[in-house]
């Protein structure tokens, strides 16, 4: 049993659309774990990272998030999750016609922030806090691909979320500059984020060993099941 429990899954079925990819799904993470999910495309990874954040409905099972029940859960509280999930993408996702500063004012406008100083001075405490200060008056296409991932991270953690998930964050990045972000989401978890990660970057992620979820033929396996690492050199032999 896994003490401060801040996500937990039993019995659950994940589906896309009216296909079940992931069945019999049994999942505890407690509050401040670092955790990988890896497999082959197709086996479910960023299907579980969108029913942890209610963009797939969970229609069979249980499953609580961050104190909100995601089977029972009514649209209107939806939003209210999200206020507790910082989430990052492969894609980035920025606002291609305004500059890193309106990118993130734009979000903390929609989640009910209204005081200028207030917004200015938390858009400054993130863009300091991931490394791209300097970034702020840049438009996204000036920007490389780690800096648009750093500016992607800052608005995640904008509302100060208790967890991060991240699909594929280091997917369109070059081998040094997916350390660089790794090490940021090791810095952000170790100051007390959640964080789940999907990722085939087994080479980056073999210099922190963490809990590893492994999505393979409908199910997860997880190597907290027995107190291990899964050893991603096999993992790369099996071409997960």
């Amino acid at each position: 049993m896994v003490e401060d429990k801040i996500i937990e899954l039993i019995g659950a079925e994940i589906y896309q659309r009216e296909n079940c990819i992931l069945s019999n799904i049994n999942l505890e993470i407690a509050s401040g774990e670092f955790v990988y999910v890896i497999g082959k495309v197709g086996t479910g990874k960023s299907s579980l990272i969108k029913t942890l954040n209610a963009e797939i409905p969970l229609i069979s099972g249980t499953g609580k998030v961050a104190g909100f029940q995601l089977d029972t859960m009514k649209r209107k509280l939806i939003p209210e999750l999200r206020k507790k999930l910082g989430v990052v993408f492969q894609d980035f996702r920025l606002l291609n016609d305004r500059n890193v500063y309106d990118n993130l004012k734009f979000v903390l406008k929609a989640t009910g922030w209204k005081n200028k100083a207030e917004i200015e001075n938390r858009i400054v405490e993130v863009l300091d806090n991931t490394g791209v200060i300097d970034k702020m008056t840049k438009m996204p296409h000036q920007l490389s691909g780690g800096e648009q991932q750093r500016v992607v991270i800052a608005r995640a953690i904008l509302n100060n979320p208790l967890i991060l998930l991240a699909d594929e964050p280091t997917g369109n990045l070059d081998p040094e500059t997916s350390e660089e972000i790794l090490d940021l989401f090791i810095r952000l978890n170790e100051e007390g984020k959640t964080v789940i990660m999907v990722t085939h970057d087994y080479a980056a992620i073999a210099k922190k060993p963490a809990r590893t979820l492994v999505c393979s033929r409908g199910n997860i396996a997880d190597s907290a099941a027995n107190n291990t690492f899964f050893d991603f050199e096999s993992l790369l032999e099996r071409n997960l």
